[in-house]
């Protein structure tokens, strides 16, 4: 069962949801908030899988509300503006509802959070591997085979062997699922694992025979990659 709560600002909007959400038999909405203080307070005290949130409220703009939270929950944007759309996927929302939208397409993006929080249960039962789903299914990657992971517009490639695998991920939502005394972001496009680390200087790094740049925001890897010289040998 997935929980959920909304914020909107709109009475209208909100019996639509209130409406819809009881048509899906594996969704509970919780609570409906016109008020972000108090919708912030709820999400301070209690566990929720989702958060329907509108963009264009009077008091704070749903962007704003949403990255101010300690612990934010997967969330689905909605607006009567298609320009926030890029910013929504910028916080890796679920997905994004326009103003009007009707119970279809309302499932469809519900749909979507399921999925997207089933793959993230499913990375959490094996700390020892990863899965990624590739071509509508989950395939299982066991960390200690990954040589490096790449960034490549929306997609990220794990480069293992034989083959590397591409699939639909951010590098930062990949990295929030890696050991992070095992796996280090050196760049905006590269995370590497540190024990296949071969040498590196003040600008690159050479990781199973591939030879990586190091980002200038990056620059702290240094120090990460000093106090885990017992693993660098």
């Amino acid at each position: 069962m997935i929980t959920a709560i909304a914020l909107d600002d709109e009475p209208l909007a909100l019996k639509i949801i209130i409406q819809f959400c009881e048509r899906i038999g594996f969704l509970q909405l919780k609570k409906v908030f016109s008020n972000p203080n108090e919708a912030e307070a709820y999400l301070n005290e209690n566990k929720i899988d989702l958060l329907f949130l509108d963009i264009q409220m009077p008091d704070i703009n749903g962007m704003q509300f949403y990255k101010r939270l300690a612990n934010p929950p997967q969330v689905i944007f909605s607006t009567a503006y298609s320009n926030y759309a890029v910013d929504g996927f910028n916080v890796e929302a679920v997905d994004y509802l326009l103003k009007p939208f009707d119970f279809d397409r309302f499932l469809r993006a519900v749909e979507k959070a399921k999925e997207k929080l089933e793959f993230i249960a499913t990375q959490e039962v094996n700390l020892n591997a990863l899965f990624v789903k590739v071509n509508y299914e989950m395939v299982k990657i066991n960390l200690k085979d990954i040589d490096l992971i790449e960034a490549l517009d929306d997609y990220i490639k794990i480069h293992i062997k034989p083959m590397p695998i591409l699939t639909l991920m951010t590098l930062k939502s990949v990295l929030e699922k890696l050991p992070s005394q095992e796996f280090i972001r050196v760049h905006r496009s590269y995370i590497i694992p540190i024990s296949k680390i071969q040498k590196f200087n003040k600008a690159k790094i050479i990781v199973a025979g591939k030879e990586i740049p190091i980002g200038s925001s990056y620059s702290s890897v240094f120090d990460e990659l000093m106090s885990k010289s017992k693993v660098l040998g």
